[in-house]
C-alpha cells in the first residue's frame, strides 16, 4: 500500500471526552478537560502532522457549561477550537452524536468552519440519520458515515449504507467496532463488502476499541488487506476513550512511520501524552476484566461499568448477568434495561 493511501485520525478529545462524560453521568468520575488543556492538546497534535484531528463533538444535550468533555451545543462552537496556526495539510473535524440537531443550526460550510463532520448513525433512526448526513454533505462538509456497532447491521442494511454513501458523495464510510469484540475474519468480511460497493473516491475507515486487547493487531490487519483503497484509521493518545478505550496513537504512529514511510512527528505526540497522563490516574480506561466481560458477550460496556463501579458486583456475578441477558437488551444500556437484565438472571437486590 502506498503511504498516501492511509490517513491517521486522532480522536483523543472526542472519544476521550465522551468517556469522561459517560463516567460523569453515572457518577463514577468527576474528571474534566479544561479549555487550556484542550488547546494545548490541539497545539501539539497540529505539530505531529497527523492527517485528521477531531476537535470534539456536538450534542444537543450538553451536560455542563463550558467544554469540560470537549462537547459543544453547536457546530459553530466547536469550530472556535480550530488552531490559529492551522496546518493546511490537516483536516479539522467534529462528530455529531446523533441526528437530532436542528438543521437550522448547521450553517453552510465556510473556511472558518470545521472541514468535516462524523455522524453516529442511530440504528433505531437509520433513515433520519442518513438524511442528516445528506444535509451535511449538501452544505459542503466532508461527511463521515459512522454506523456504530457495525456488526449489528445485516448485509442488506450495509449495502443500503454503501449506496447512500455513494449517492451523497460521503468522504468516508466506517467499520466501527463499538464493543471491541471484532476478529480478523469480521474485518475481512466487512472490508470486502465495503470495498466492492463503494465508489473509489470514498475512504473506508476503521474505529477499533480495545476490550479484548485487539485494537492494535486488528488495525494492522485492516491495513494489510486494504490494497489500493484509501483508508482511515482512528486512534487516541494513550488509548483514552469510552470503556476500554481505543487504539493508542503512540503505538500506531511510529508503526506507520516505520512500515509505511509516513513522516509524523513522534516527539510532538509525546507532548500530548504528557497532557493525558495525569487523567489516567483518576479515570480508568485500557484493558481490564471489567471491559473484557461485556465484549465476550457482545454487550454494551456500560452494563458492566455500572454493575461493578456503582453496585459493587463481583466479576462472576457480572458474568452471570451478561450470560443470561436477553439479546434484545445487549446493544443499549439504560437503567431500565439493566433492571430487566437482572430480573432475567433471577437476581434481586
Amino acid at each position: 500500500m502506498r503511504s498516501d493511501r492511509i490517513k491517521l485520525l486522532d480522536c483523543t478529545l472526542r472519544d476521550g471526552g465522551q468517556g469522561l462524560e459517560a463516567a460523569f453521568r453515572i457518577g463514577t468520575s468527576s474528571v474534566r478537560f479544561t479549555d487550556d488543556t484542550i488547546f494545548r492538546i490541539i497545539e501539539h497534535l497540529v505539530k505531529t502532522d497527523i492527517d485528521i484531528i477531531e476537535l470534539g463533538y456536538v450534542d444537543e444535550n450538553v451536560v455542563c457549561a463550558g467544554h469540560p468533555f470537549a462537547n459543544h451545543s453547536k457546530l459553530l462552537d466547536v469550530s472556535n477550537f480550530i488552531p490559529i496556526r492551522r496546518n493546511k495539510n490537516q483536516l479539522y473535524i467534529s462528530l455529531f452524536t446523533g441526528p437530532n440537531i436542528d438543521y437550522n443550526d448547521i450553517p453552510e460550510h465556510t473556511p472558518q468552519m470545521v472541514d468535516g463532520t462524523r455522524v453516529i448513525l442511530r440504528y433505531s433512526e437509520l433513515q433520519r440519520s442518513i438524511d442528516f448526513c445528506k444535509t451535511l454533505a449538501k452544505r459542503g462538509y466532508k461527511t463521515f458515515v459512522q454506523p456504530m456497532l457495525t456488526m449489528r447491521y445485516s448485509d442488506d442494511e450495509l449495502k443500503m449504507l454503501i449506496e447512500e454513501s455513494n449517492s451523497m458523495g460521503a468522504y468516508a464510510l466506517y467499520i466501527v467496532d463499538s464493543f471491541g469484540y471484532m476478529k480478523e475474519t469480521d474485518i475481512e468480511r466487512l472490508f470486502k463488502l465495503f470495498d466492492d460497493g463503494l465508489d473509489l473516491s470514498i475512504r473506508i475507515g476503521f474505529h477499533a476499541h480495545n476490550n479484548l486487547n485487539l485494537a492494535y493487531s486488528n488495525v494492522q490487519h485492516f491495513l494489510d488487506i486494504s490494497g489500493d483503497r484509501n483508508v482511515i484509521v482512528d486512534s487516541t493518545v494513550s488509548g483514552m476513550g469510552q470503556g476500554a478505550g481505543n487504539l493508542q496513537t503512540e503505538l500506531i504512529l511510529p508503526y506507520l512511520n516505520q512500515e509505511y514511510e509516513k513522516k509524523y512527528n513522534f516527539v510532538e505526540l509525546l507532548e500530548v501524552c504528557e497532557q493525558i497522563e495525569p487523567l489516567s490516574s483518576v479515570y480508568q480506561w485500557g484493558y481490564s476484566v471489567i471491559w473484557a466481560l461485556p465484549a465476550i458477550y457482545k454487550t454494551a460496556y456500560k452494563y458492566a461499568m455500572v454493575m461493578r463501579m456503582i453496585r459493587g458486583f463481583s466479576y462472576s456475578k457480572i458474568n452471570y448477568v451478561l450470560q443470561h441477558m436477553p439479546d434484545n437488551l445487549r446493544h443499549r444500556y439504560t437503567e431500565e434495561n439493566l433492571e430487566l437484565a437482572l430480573k432475567a438472571a433471577g437476581i434481586k437486590e
